[in-house]
């Protein structure tokens, strides 16, 4: 038997959870150093202050991540006295501030603490920071042994927060179901595999069920049920989706068609400038569903897609029909999807797009 050790995540969520952050934290020492984006910190900062006031907890400071989440700014963070003085680390905010502060946790050997502040990614509930350079290209990701000690999913500061980070977020949730049980099937996976291949169907089934009411809840500042579920989707479920598909630090199962297509759609300038992550992923799940003839799920999620506005044409993201070649040949480069049941070819992505584009 292969000896090996999974780490998930542990968390709360609800609108009073910070008043947990004593008893959480409090086990790890006294002086916390807080990590995040200007918005994020000015979202958090009076709960988790107020949290912290009758607790032996002291803020040393609230401090601006860098704005990318590259090795320089983890760097840069650890040259600060205060957070050589502090004994763990609050990550606030979205998918790279957290990031950055899970990577400065691990190279400065402090425990860590997340605070979401947006309901886009799983950052909060991993054990991997995605880096980039000091550009914004992307550079690799960064994996290590667990996810940060616990998350604090505030559903009243997230609900605050613009719903379009919700929106696009649900798009890369409902990727990694259909990216996973493809990349996986037809073969005899091991424990944690097929754990994180299970699990991810509900990165899915909670989305189609409650996505829209989720974000009629988000657009009007209010929690509910179905706000919850979308959350917990985004990310709690696919934070432990992704510890396990990723548990030997390769991508094979927690990528796929959705995200070379992304990949090959950001090599456009506009991309990365004008649309969120999850956005164009959400286009590539539709064509990674053309492609492997799953009709009936295609047609669940085109229906969804359209109900909530997630892009279904090149034009959605600002592409026209004379760079379908080049956007199929740049996709079927990636390494994403190396690991498929079949090859996917230049044609059959030329295929998919110009299928949608008919609809």
């Amino acid at each position: 038997m292969e000896n090996y050790s999974m780490h998930l995540p542990s968390y709360s969520i609800g609108s009073k959870v910070y008043d947990k952050i004593p008893e959480i934290c409090e086990p790890y020492g006294t002086k916390v150093i807080a990590i995040g984006g200007h918005k994020a910190i000015n979202a958090a900062k009076d709960k988790i202050i107020k949290a912290c006031e009758k607790s032996n907890l002291e803020i040393l400071d609230f401090i601006w991540y860098g704005g990318e989440a590259t090795y320089e700014n983890v760097e840069e963070l650890m040259k600060n006295p205060l957070v050589q003085q502090a004994d763990m680390i609050f990550a606030i905010g979205g998918g790279k501030s957290t990031d950055t502060g899970k990577s400065l946790g691990i190279k400065a050997n402090k425990p860590v603490f997340s605070f979401p502040t947006i309901a886009s990614n799983c950052s909060a509930c991993t054990s991997v920071s995605i880096m980039y350079y000091p550009d914004g290209r992307f550079k690799e990701p960064f994996f290590f042994a667990a996810p940060p000690v616990h998350a604090f999913i505030d559903t009243e500061i997230l609900v605050r927060s613009p719903s379009r980070y919700m929106w696009a977020g649900m798009g890369d949730t409902y990727a990694k179901y259909f990216e996973s049980t493809v990349s996986s099937r037809g073969e005899a996976l091991n424990h944690y595999t097929q754990m994180g291949v299970t699990a991810s169907k509900m990165c899915y089934e909670p989305i189609m069920r409650y996505g829209k009411e989720a974000m009629e809840s988000n657009n009007e500042g209010k929690v509910s049920y179905a706000y919850e579920q979308v959350v917990l989707a985004i990310i709690v479920s696919t934070g432990i989706a992704s510890i396990f598909l990723t548990a030997e630090h390769i991508i094979d199962y927690n990528t796929g068609l959705a995200h070379a297509i992304f990949y090959s759609l950001t090599s456009y300038p506009h991309i990365e400038k004008n649309h969120l992550h999850g956005e164009v992923v959400s286009y590539g799940v539709l064509n990674l569903l053309l492609v492997d003839g799953n009709e009936e799920d295609f047609k669940k999620v085109y229906e969804f897609s359209k109900s909530v506005g997630l892009p279904t044409k090149l034009k959605d993201l600002e592409f026209d029909s004379s760079q379908l070649e080049e956007i199929a040949k740049i996709a079927v480069e990636m390494k994403d999807i190396d690991h498929n049941p079949y090859k996917i070819t230049k044609e059959m992505v030329e295929e998919s797009i110009r299928k949608l584009e008919a609809i």
